[in-house]
């Protein structure tokens, strides 16, 4: 009888210890938790821009709109973007937190985020292909796109 409840105590020890260990994948690194910025419109920046030589000197100013997206949670890690538009055109993207947990999301992410980039500056909006092999880092990377175009009012 000893035996039986020895062995009984020692499987759910067991048990209880397997299923309360805590896997990697998908979790920041002690130390290397980045602080997500706040979603919305950043402070505004009016720019002029210079005249070009032969034209007349009135300037205009230009208004820049700068927006964080929200920060979109993802099986790998968190992904958020800011975008800046100016003259009702996405001028500028880029990514402010991406998937960190290993150097396997850094190469993927090294390669994925200058696409994904270049694809939102020729598609002035979300409709874009995406990165395949960064499935899961372009649809956060969308979705937080969405979310600073819908707080921008752009489109």
């Amino acid at each position: 009888m000893r035996r039986i409840t020895l062995f009984v105590m020692s499987t759910v020890a067991a048990l209880v210890l397997l299923f309360s260990y805590r896997t990697s994948t998908g979790a920041t690194l002690p130390g290397t938790e980045t602080a997500a910025a706040a979603p919305g419109v950043v402070p505004d920046v009016t720019m002029t821009p210079a005249a070009s030589p032969g034209t007349s000197s009135k300037t205009r100013q230009v208004r820049a709109t700068t927006v964080n997206g929200t920060v979109a949670q993802t099986r790998w890690g968190p992904v958020q973007v800011q975008v800046t538009i100016v003259d009702k055109k996405i001028t500028d993207i880029r990514a402010l937190q991406h998937p960190t947990g290993n150097s396997r999301d850094e190469r993927i992410n090294a390669d994925a985020l200058p696409q994904l980039r270049q694809q939102v500056l020729e598609a002035q909006s979300t409709r874009i292909d995406g990165v395949s092999g960064a499935t899961v880092t372009s649809g956060g990377y969308r979705r937080s796109l969405q979310a600073a175009l819908d707080a921008a009012h752009f489109g």
